[in-house]
C-alpha cells in the first residue's frame, strides 16, 4: 500500500512539476506556443497547455479517488462500527470502476489513437527529411551538427515550383504524395495539414522561405536529439508505427502475455519484497511505511520518470498532452 500510494504521490508531485518546468512555453491567449520559451518563469506569460483529452484523463483520475474517500469516512468521523461496511462498499465501487474503465478504453480508445497519430506524424517527418536529404545539393547538417540553412533554402527553391516565394497546401501535398509511405496507412491530407501547422507560424496558410528553413531546422534538431537519446530515431519511429498498424493481432497476444508475466512476477516477489523492507526497516530504525512510501517509488519509477520528462521537454502541446495523460491515467 505504501508503494502504491508513494508512486501516485511521486507522479503527481515531483514528476508532474518537473514536466511543467521542462515543458513550459510562452503563453498567448491561454495557448502555449510550441518550441517557444523566451519569457523565463513568468507566472502569466509562460507555462503549458494541453488538449481536451488530457482534461478527461484528469477527471477520470479524480473519480478513481472515490473508493479511497469512502474507506476513509469512518476514520474521519471517528466511527468504529462502520469500518467493515465502508471497506466493502469501497471494494465494490473499485471493482465497478475498474470494469468500467476497461470497457471505456475498449470503446473509446482515444489515448491509443493519440499515440498512433503522434507516431505517424513523426514517421512523416523522418520520411520527409530523408526525401529532402536525397533531393538536396549537399548535406542538411554541417560538420558541427547544425542545420545548413543555405542548403535548406536551395531545397525550398526546388520545391517552390511557381517561384512565388511561398509553398501552398497543394505543393506540400504533391511533395508528401511523392514520398509514398507504403508501410503505414497514411492520410495524406491530414499529414500535410500537420506539416503546415508545424511550419506556418504566420498562420496565413502559406509557408514562406524563412518558415520553411526554421521548420526543417527544428525537425533536424529534433531528429538528431532523438538519435542521440535512443539510437536510430528514424528506424525506431517507423518500426513502431508499422507494428501498431499491421500487427494488431500480435499486439493483443503480446499484451496478454505481458499481463500474465507481470502477475506472476508480482506473485513471486511480493512477499520477499515485504520481507526485505521489514528487514531494512529493522536494521536502520526507519519505519517500513516510510521506506515503501519514499524509497521504493523512486527506484521503481525512475525509468518512467526520465521518459516522461524527456518527452515533455520537447516543448510541444501534443507531447505535453500525451505526457500528462499518461501521468493522470497511472
Amino acid at each position: 500500500m505504501g508503494l502504491l500510494a508513494g508512486s501516485t504521490v511521486l507522479l503527481l508531485t515531483i514528476i508532474w512539476g518537473t514536466c511543467v518546468i521542462v515543458g513550459k512555453c510562452d503563453i498567448e491567449d491561454s495557448i502555449a506556443l510550441d518550441s517557444t520559451d523566451t519569457r523565463g518563469f513568468s507566472q502569466t506569460g509562460s507555462g503549458i497547455s494541453t488538449d481536451i483529452w488530457t482534461s478527461y484523463a484528469a477527471r477520470i483520475m479524480v473519480i478513481s479517488v472515490i473508493p479511497f474517500v469512502i474507506v476513509q469516512l469512518p476514520q474521519m468521523l471517528n466511527s468504529t462500527s462502520g469500518r467493515h461496511l465502508a471497506v466493502l462498499i469501497g471494494l465494490v465501487i473499485s471493482v465497478c470502476l475498474l470494469i468500467s474503465y476497461c470497457l471505456y478504453q475498449i470503446f473509446q480508445p482515444w489515448i491509443q489513437k493519440r499515440k498512433l497519430e503522434y507516431i505517424k506524424h513523426k514517421h512523416v517527418i523522418l520520411g520527409l527529411l530523408r526525401h529532402l536529404k536525397m533531393r538536396s545539393l549537399g548535406k542538411l547538417l554541417k560538420d558541427n551538427g547544425e542545420p545548413d540553412t543555405d542548403v535548406i533554402r536551395k531545397l525550398f527553391a526546388t520545391i517552390n515550383e511557381n517561384k512565388d516565394g511561398h509553398l501552398t497546401h497543394g505543393e506540400m501535398t504533391a511533395l508528401v504524395v511523392g514520398i509514398q509511405f507504403e508501410e503505414i496507412d497514411l492520410d495524406h491530407d491530414d499529414a500535410v495539414t500537420r506539416i503546415m501547422a508545424d511550419f506556418d507560424t504566420s498562420r496565413n496558410q502559406l509557408i514562406g522561405e524563412a518558415e520553411f528553413v526554421n521548420g526543417v531546422s527544428r525537425w533536424l534538431q529534433g531528429a538528431k536529439r532523438s538519435k542521440d537519446q535512443g539510437g536510430d530515431a528514424g528506424a525506431h519511429t517507423g518500426d513502431e508505427a508499422t507494428e501498431v498498424v499491421e500487427n494488431a493481432t500480435w499486439i493483443f497476444v503480446k499484451a496478454g502475455l505481458l499481463l500474465l508475466l507481470g502477475a506472476l512476477i508480482a506473485a513471486a516477489f511480493a512477499d520477499p519484497l515485504v520481507g526485505a523492507v521489514d528487514d531494512f526497516s529493522t536494521a536502520t530504525n526507519i519505519p517500513a511505511f516510510f521506506i515503501s512510501f519514499i524509497f521504493l517509488p523512486l527506484a521503481t519509477n525512475s525509468s518512467e520518470a526520465v521518459s516522461a520528462i524527456l518527452f515533455a521537454s520537447r516543448d510541444k502541446r501534443q507531447t505535453t498532452s500525451l505526457t500528462f495523460s499518461e501521468i493522470y491515467m497511472q
